[in-house]
């Protein structure tokens, strides 16, 4: 299939050296942290489209240091917000704030006017609070005292929770979870893996001085932009979009669930799997970049029925049952 892009020849080079940016942010991760190769690409994929990404994995897993890692690794605005149970949504968004030397009010910024926010451990604060995000997440602005302030551009939230049943957790609405574009599981390290991360504390490493680990900024919003503008002209065949229809369909259709993946997850489920195609070299999307961005995309849109949790059923389980039996397009 021919490349959209050779119209002009400097597209081409733009958009060969904006993906070559992005994979040079492997190298500068992995000075920090040793695995986790998916959730790296699932952070990359999120930021080709705009979307925000969920990282659950129980405490002392990388998750908060695998975001400061990728913040380092790019040229952009970051701010990190602590979840916790007392954090107010004025406390993320802003404020009017009264100034006594005008005696009139001006808007102090919340830590959400950024480019990448780190919000940790978001299940650790009420729903009142989590729902401050809503807004920003999906409309790219905060509303304060009736008037909407738009958001930096690009702009990133990537929160980390502990699994729900752990203590001191609140479960995010279902509101919430699909404004994520990903949610990607962080699991415990292999045993080479753990070896490899004692050397380094062995050695010397700080986690929280990830300069002197060496990692330096390798991307900035001029290579996000020249591959967003390449992701944009990858090509979506009809059969490609039937096909991710019928999957989400499917899960709607499952007895294992109460909720299935809405029309917003399809096309979530779509534009990550034209990301990961462009990632990997291609112009066009094949159905393997479908099946490897389902798990990511959908598990946080589906709902198990009470029943089928008591039987062991998981989200990743009924995805991938659907998977195999959804028709693949030749």
């Amino acid at each position: 299939m021919t490349d959209p892009t050779t119209d002009n020849p400097g597209n081409t080079g733009d958009a060969d050296a904006a993906r070559a940016s992005l994979e040079a942010l492997r190298a500068e991760i992995a000075k920090a942290v040793v695995g986790q190769d998916p959730a790296v690409t699932g952070l990359v994929v999120a930021l080709l489209c705009r979307g925000h990404v969920l990282l659950e994995g129980v405490p002392g897993v990388a998750k908060t240091l695998l975001v400061r890692a990728l913040a380092s690794a790019l040229e952009l605005d970051t701010k990190r917000v602590q979840f916790t149970p007392d954090l107010m949504p004025s406390d993320v968004t802003g404020s009017l704030v009264y100034d006594a030397r005008t005696a009139a009010f001006s808007f102090q910024p919340g830590p959400v006017f950024t480019n990448l926010l780190l919000a940790d451990e978001i299940n650790r604060t009420p729903p009142k609070t989590q729902s401050s995000l809503l807004e920003a997440m999906e409309e790219r602005q905060v509303t304060v005292d009736g008037t909407p302030r738009p958001l930096p551009e690009p702009f990133l939230v990537a929160a980390t929770q502990n699994p729900v049943e752990y203590e001191g957790t609140y479960p995010l609405p279902e509101a919430q979870l699909d404004r994520f574009l990903l949610k990607l599981t962080i699991p415990l390290p292999s045993r080479q893996d753990e070896i490899d991360v004692l050397t380094r504390h062995a050695s010397g490493f700080n986690p929280r001085d990830l300069h002197a680990a060496g990692v330096r900024p390798v991307a900035g919003p001029a290579d996000l932009e020249a591959a967003r503008a390449a992701v944009a002209k990858t090509t979506v065949s009809p059969e490609i979009t039937a096909y991710v229809v019928d999957i989400c369909r499917a899960t709607r259709e499952s007895p294992s669930l109460t909720l299935g993946v809405s029309p917003r997850g399809a096309t979530a489920l779509l534009a990550a799997a034209r990301a990961w195609a462009w990632l990997t070299g291609r112009d066009y999307v094949i159905p393997d970049d479908v099946k490897a961005l389902a798990l990511p995309a959908l598990r946080h849109r589906i709902q198990l029925r009470p029943e089928a949790e008591m039987e062991g059923v998981t989200a990743d389980s009924v995805i991938n049952s659907v998977l195999a039996h959804v028709p693949v397009p030749r």
